[in-house]
């Protein structure tokens, strides 16, 4: 195996030494964001793998999507970090990360069918290392617990034991399962419990950039803060977002342009009222409403089919390509059905097709929304038009009834435009640099 010759006490926070050197089989690394636990254990994982030439690891999430540009990155960047690249093969079809004298490697793997992982052959030495990142995701213990006995239950040679690493940041509602699982871990032999924050890089991993950027989030929005960046459990409260973040643009300002703009729609044609967001990012960062329609059936005899809603969604996008003098970089919808009838409606008349979104959970799709606000980069046209949008969002609430749940839900009751801008900031996460 290979000699690492680079110092990894540089490279891992001194914060980490006691749950790395824990005799603990399971080891929870959670916080907030920036803590660099992800960057941790994947350094150890690699340190660890070239110390045995029979071991390999198991790295999952809970979509395998997500896989590329997460945990396969992360063990990538750990063994580039490490200066032992070369001792390696990487593969994306599947993916895994082979070192080349041992043929030992580095499994990744969605949990979307936890069955295959269970029935999972390794050709070569024993399975020694899991990490559930992200563990937030998954849907509950049990789903997890299903694949981790799969493996802690072989026995491995003399001295050798499964180590499990789960790593994620908590959630804000008090009653997510992780928050009250993780209240039953604690004091458990065999299980040691980490919260680390960006305030643990004592060796400046973090750069002033992304500090600077952690200190704007705290002053707009403490409560944010307190949950993005310092991992506490802050809970949901009742009305979701903090309305002094929406900032009031009378025009666009002069020094800073308009790079692209972007649709997004939320449809309920026939009973419910439809709606469309028309978006600009501009050079600075800056996202802005610029403009909005509305159809509202209510009270309403007779009632607009799909055939007139496109009529009215194409003048609204045509109109508004003409003002600002771009076309749109995406459109963007949900995946319910009233959303594709629509869309081929839509199709038909104009041959233009929307992105239909591919929704997560209630709670995260807010999350991403609140993440842009909390950095001060959301503003709205100050016009008649746009009013529905900030009214919507003014009412904007979680259902009391289930907020002491694990299943939070919103009022589904004037959240049209709140619909549509959870699917703008959802389908667009890297254009917003709110995807990390």
């Amino acid at each position: 195996m290979a000699e690492i010759t680079i110092n990894a006490n540089n490279l891992i926070n001194p914060h980490f030494d006691d749950v790395l050197y824990s005799d603990a089989l399971n080891k929870v690394l959670k916080g907030g964001r920036g803590s660099t636990k992800s960057s941790v254990i994947s350094l150890q994982l690699v340190i660890d793998f070239l110390d045995d030439p029979e071991a390999n690891a198991l790295i999952m999430r809970k979509v395998a999507n997500t896989l590329e540009l997460s945990v396969y990155e992360q063990i990538k960047w750990a063994i580039y970090e490490l200066d032992v690249q070369d001792e390696f093969t990487f593969k994306k079809s599947p993916y895994r990360i082979t070192h080349k004298s041992t043929g030992t490697a580095f499994y990744f793997s969605g949990v979307d069918d936890p069955q295959k992982l269970k029935s999972m052959i390794i050709a070569k030495g024993y399975i020694r290392w899991l990490w559930f990142e992200e563990l937030a995701e998954f849907s509950d213990w049990a789903e997890v617990d299903a694949v981790r006995a799969s493996f802690t239950r072989k026995k491995l040679p003399p001295g050798k034991h499964v180590i499990t690493y789960y790593s994620y940041n908590p959630p804000k509602n008090p009653y997510d399962w992780i928050n009250e699982w993780i209240k039953k871990r604690i004091g458990l032999a065999n299980w040691y419990i980490d919260h680390s924050t960006y305030k643990n890089d004592t060796l400046g991993v973090l750069s002033q950039d992304y500090l600077d950027e952690i200190a704007v989030v705290a002053q707009n929005d403490p409560d944010y803060y307190a949950w993005m960046y310092l991992g506490k459990v802050i809970g949901l409260g009742t009305n979701i977002y903090n309305m002094s973040l929406f900032h009031k643009l009378k025009e666009l300002p002069d020094d800073d342009e308009l790079l692209n703009i972007y649709f997004s729609v939320d449809s309920g044609h026939e009973t419910s009222a439809t709606t469309e967001g028309c978006y600009g990012v501009t050079e600075r960062g800056r996202v802005i409403l610029l403009d909005t329609y509305y159809y509202s059936p209510s009270g309403k005899a007779n009632k607009k089919a799909p055939s007139d809603l496109v009529e009215d969604l194409y003048a609204f996008e045509q109109h508004n390509i003409e003002r600002w003098g771009l076309d749109p970089w995406k459109r963007s919808a949900d995946s319910a059905t009233a959303d594709y009838a629509l869309d081929n409606e839509y199709f038909k008349r104009y041959s233009i097709r929307w992105h239909h979104v591919a929704k997560t959970k209630k709670v995260a799709m807010i999350d991403h929304v609140q993440n842009l606000l909390a950095q001060g980069r959301f503003f709205y046209l100050d016009t008649e038009a746009n009013e529905i949008f900030i009214s919507e969002h003014r009412r904007y609430q979680w259902d009391e009834k289930t907020i002491e749940s694990d299943d939070p839900r919103v009022i589904k009751e004037h959240d049209h435009t709140c619909d549509a801008l959870q699917y703008f900031v959802l389908d667009n996460r890297r254009d917003l640099g709110l995807k990390w």
